[in-house]
Parts: structure tokens; C-alpha cells; sequence
């Protein structure tokens, strides 16, 4: 998002008076600002308090300064994305302890509602997606984590929290809603519509499978140059309008057989149904502000398959495993790094990505690495 849309202003990074912190502050669309806020509390018994380590930036937290998630009000702290250590503990948490270091998921799981017992987290009556949403986020010195056992993971001793915080969101996220949705087998030709962070999570975690081919269409060839390292076997930059044409061409008509949507743009989801093939899978990944117009009167007959989905974490389990072994770096999507105190410049550089040339950018409390 240019930044000439935010009308934000900087706060001084100056100490914080006791039982206060620093953190990012949403104030309405396009107004947000580096703020002193109380440090949060135990407030329940399943309840942990985080120190913020590491932490980075989504294109979720663009949305929301652009005004597209309503229920996220003023005064709200940004961020569901973290490594930190536990420094208090509620009386009902039984898996951490104070001093563990740990990764802290986007998303809340009490793990006993019905929501939950059918691997739905995101929707878990006493959580899902809350942290920088409808509560108090992860872009500050500390933060308060409810249903801490369902909702946090052990710090593998030694591991890069560069890579690990990519298991908070980017990763479970094109993973689940980008190739598992989208059934992603071997043989099958995939089009990622998007090369920003999570278009490229969806190409990094859909080389499990062994698609045939991988097409990736974006607006940046900075952005394109990446995905063809990271496995892509086609590139397309669709400034020109004709992305979907193309596709078609090389496909000799037929079409992918599964197309995965990584944006949240109508233009990106439009591309999506026009390149679908008979029998295949549109996957949405992105979100959207605005509505999208679905083409029924081509696609009713053509035996497809429409999915969307809220990112569960069901499988950062296992992510974290293949992120263990080395088969799968994350840590290769960061390309800015930022102390937290410096997140405002932080903002700028990921809402002008193009410009700045920016994947991920992380921030940490203390100096950030070169």
C-alpha cells in the first residue's frame, strides 16, 4: 500500500515508564502510530504473557489500514505473528512454563469446542483469529496470549527465529489454504496468482506434491525472479491485462488444473476462473475488501471446485519438522530487518513493496541482524 494513503505519524522511541510498553496502534484506516500502551496482564487462568523477541509484518496488517476488516477498532495493536519467552504464566497453563521460548500462532485454539475437534481453530468459539484483530496484537514489547496450550509452540533450542516466525502465519497459511484446498497431486499444473510472502509459501509448500508445472503471475519481476529460485517454472507478469491469455497459450486451452489466488484483488480472483480447467480447483488465499464477480455463466457446467478458507494451524506441526530438517527455509523470505522501534519505517518499506523490492521484513526487540 503506497504510503501516501496512511496518514500515520511517528511516536518517540523513548523508554517506557513502568507498567507501559511500545507497541503499533490502530487508529482508523490509513492512521496508525508507535505508542506507550499498558503492559498486558493475566487476565485468565489459561492466559500467558509474552516478551516479543521477533515479530514481522503481514499484508493481512495492510488490509486492515486500508479499512477491509471492519471489526478491527481504534485503539487495537497490530500483529499475529511472534517468537518470544514467557515471563508470567496463568494457574490453568500445564504445557509452558515461565522462561520457555516459543512460537506464537496467528491464530487462538481453546482445542474444546466443536470448531476445534474438527480442526477448525480458526473458527474456535473462544479464540481463532483474534491476535492484531479483536484483541491486542503481536507488533509491540509484549503481548497477552489466551489459551496458551492450544495456542503456542515450543522453540526448537538453537533454531533461527527468522525462519520459525514464518510458522505464525506464512507458511500453515499457503499450505492450508492455498495447496491443501486446492488438492494440489503429482502431475497437476498450478497457477499461484501473487509472488508476495504468502504466494510464495504457496509455491514453497506445493513442491510436496510434485506438480507437473508451477506458473507464477505477478505485477513485479523483481518479485517473479524470486518464485523462478524458489521453483516456479513459468513466469508471467501480467501488467498487460493478458496473464490469463497466456496461460491458456500454454496450457494449448486446457487450463490449470488447479489455480490458487494469494492476493485478495477482483482482478486476481477474475484471472483465477479464467484460466481454471475443466474439472480443476480454485483455491483463494487472499483477503478481500471489496467484492468479486463469480462468472457462473461459464463456469456452471465446467465441474469445478471453489474453496476458501481462514488459515487452521493444524499443520504447523508438521511444518515445523520439514523447516527442522532444512528441506523447506523460509528464512529466505526475508529481505528487510528492522529494530521494533524502527516499525514505522518498517510500514513504509512493506507498503512499498515493489518500490523497496520487500518480501518479508522483521523486527526485533533489541538490534536487528544485518
Amino acid at each position: 500500500m503506497p504510503t501516501a494513503e496512511l496518514e500515520h505519524a511517528i511516536s518517540p522511541a523513548t523508554p517506557t515508564p513502568d507498567g507501559t510498553m511500545k507497541a503499533l496502534v490502530y487508529h482508523g484506516p490509513g492512521k496508525y502510530g508507535w505508542e506507550n500502551k499498558p503492559r498486558p496482564t493475566i487476565q485468565h487462568p489459561s492466559d500467558v504473557i509474552v516478551r516479543v523477541t521477533t515479530s514481522t509484518i503481514c499484508g493481512t496488517d495492510l488490509h486492515i489500514l486500508k479499512g477491509d476488516l471492519p471489526a478491527v477498532t481504534d485503539g487495537r495493536i497490530l500483529g499475529h505473528e511472534a517468537i518470544g519467552v514467557i515471563e508470567q504464566i496463568g494457574a490453568a497453563v500445564s504445557e509452558f512454563h515461565v522462561g520457555d521460548k516459543v512460537i506464537v500462532s496467528c491464530v487462538t485454539a481453546g482445542l474444546k469446542c466443536d470448531f476445534c475437534k474438527r480442526g477448525m481453530y480458526s473458527h474456535c468459539r473462544h479464540g481463532g483469529w483474534i491476535l492484531g484483530c479483536t484483541l491486542d496484537g503481536t507488533q509491540a514489547e509484549y503481548v497477552r496470549i489466551p489459551e496458551a496450550d492450544g495456542s503456542l509452540y515450543h522453540f526448537p533450542a538453537g533454531d533461527d527465529e527468522e525462519a520459525m516466525v514464518m510458522l505464525s502465519d506464512i507458511l500453515p497459511t499457503g499450505f492450508e489454504c492455498g495447496v491443501l484446498n486446492g488438492q494440489v497431486k503429482p502431475g497437476d499444473t498450478v497457477a499461484i496468482i501473487g509472488a508476495g510472502p504468502v504466494g510464495l509459501a504457496v509455491l514453497l509448500t506445493a513442491q510436496f506434491y510434485s506438480p507437473a508445472a508451477i506458473f507464477m503471475i505477478d505485477l513485479d519481476d523483481k518479485r517473479l525472479a524470486v518464485a523462478k529460485k524458489f521453483g516456479a517454472t513459468t513466469l508471467i507478469n501480467s501488467s498487460d491485462g493478458h496473464a490469463a491469455h497466456q496461460v491458456m497459450e500454454l496450457t494449448e486451452g486446457a487450463g490449470v488444473d488447479v489455480a490458487i489466488e494469494a492476493v485478495g484483488l477482483p482482478a486476481t480472483f477474475a484471472i483465477c476462473q479464467e484460466i481454471v480447467a475443466a474439472g480443476g480447483r480454485i483455491a483463494n488465499v487472499g483477503v478481500h475488501g471489496k467484492p468479486v464477480e463469480l462468472h457462473m455463466e461459464k463456469l456452471w457446467d465446467r465441474n469445478i471446485a471453489i474453496t476458501t478458507r481462514l488459515v487452521d494451524t493444524v499443520t504447523t506441526p508438521m511444518l515445523l519438522k520439514v523447516v527442522r530438517s532444512g528441506k523447506l527455509q523460509p528464512a529466505k523470505l526475508v529481505t528487510h530487518r528492522f529494530a521494533m522501534n524502527d516499525i514505522m519505517k518498517a510500514y513504509d518499506t512493506f507498503g512499498n513493496a515493489a518500490r523497496e523490492s520487500a518480501l518479508k521484513v522483521v523486527l526485533t526487540n533489541g538490534e536487528p541482524r544485518g
